[in-house]
């Protein structure tokens, strides 16, 4: 199924998308995910509208971010790193979360933000101490695109990442999630900066799979439903302006556009 978030007069909604005629839309109303106590069920109905004309708000909300860093050899090599012998976590606070089409804010502290797309996990259920030979997909919901902006001289002063990658509006996220694309096939991030491609990767190049890093994760902290997992992000990451529109592009996810402005 492919979902979204949306705002109407009667507050946020998820609505079950599909096709018709080529186009995108919203086909109908659907119950939130039990991690949203934000919607409110209504009692009229909603008619199927074009996905164009939605107001979108974040699809997800995670009770924790856990990110993966240095997940593409590519991208760990342009950082002057080495490639980690485990999954490398840190987490993002879910107040960064930030809707499609929402500006990014730069902080007057940081002289250098970055963006990062990266394709995201949503967890669909409860996941503690996974075993080795343990099926992961049940407790995957779908699919998402993620922008994992980044304070970066921040992150270079500091002997953690949480100030650096934590600040409000630096994860944008959606527009939609989705359980139909094809991890085994791989998928292609694409991220344009005032629509040049500065980042261009597959998931096929992954370091550690989706199941290592569910498996690795789920040994130190229980994941919840709605939780998020970004997997790391490839080469080409890049400083943001205000006044810049920074794009993310996933196979099967669509595009998640956010414009950047000063704080």
């Amino acid at each position: 199924m492919q979902y979204c978030r949306f705002q109407t007069e009667d507050g946020p909604q998820y609505g079950e998308l599909g096709q018709r005629n080529g186009e995108l839309w919203m086909e109908r109303v659907i119950a939130a995910p039990p991690e949203d106590w934000t919607v409110v069920r209504l009692d009229k109905k909603f008619p199927a509208r074009p996905f164009s004309g939605l107001t979108l708000l974040a699809p997800v909300m995670p009770s924790k971010i856990v990110c993966i860093g240095r997940n593409y050899r590519d991208h760990a090599a342009e950082m002057g790193n080495d490639v980690p012998k485990e999954p490398l976590l840190f987490l993002k606070a879910p107040s960064a979360i930030l809707a499609p089409g929402a500006a990014i804010r730069i902080p007057a502290i940081s002289q250098r933000v970055d963006f990062e797309g990266e394709l995201g996990v949503v967890i669909a259920r409860t996941c503690h101490k996974l075993k080795a030979d343990e099926d992961v997909r049940p407790y995957i919901r779908g699919y998402v695109i993620v922008n994992d902006v980044t304070a970066r001289d921040l992150q270079k002063s500091d002997d953690q990442w949480s100030r650096a990658k934590g600040f409000d509006t630096f994860c944008p996220v959606g527009p939609i999630v989705s359980d139909a694309i094809d991890l085994n096939a791989g998928v292609t991030v694409t991220t344009r900066l005032n629509g040049a491609v500065k980042q261009h990767g597959s998931t096929r190049d992954l370091i550690f799979d989706i199941a290592t890093l569910l498996r690795h994760i789920s040994a130190a902290m229980t994941l919840l439903p709605g939780d998020l997992i970004p997997t790391g992000t490839p080469a080409g990451v890049g400083p943001m302006q205000p006044g810049d529109m920074v794009e993310v592009e996933i196979d099967g996810l669509g595009k998640l556009a956010n414009p950047v402005v000063k704080d």
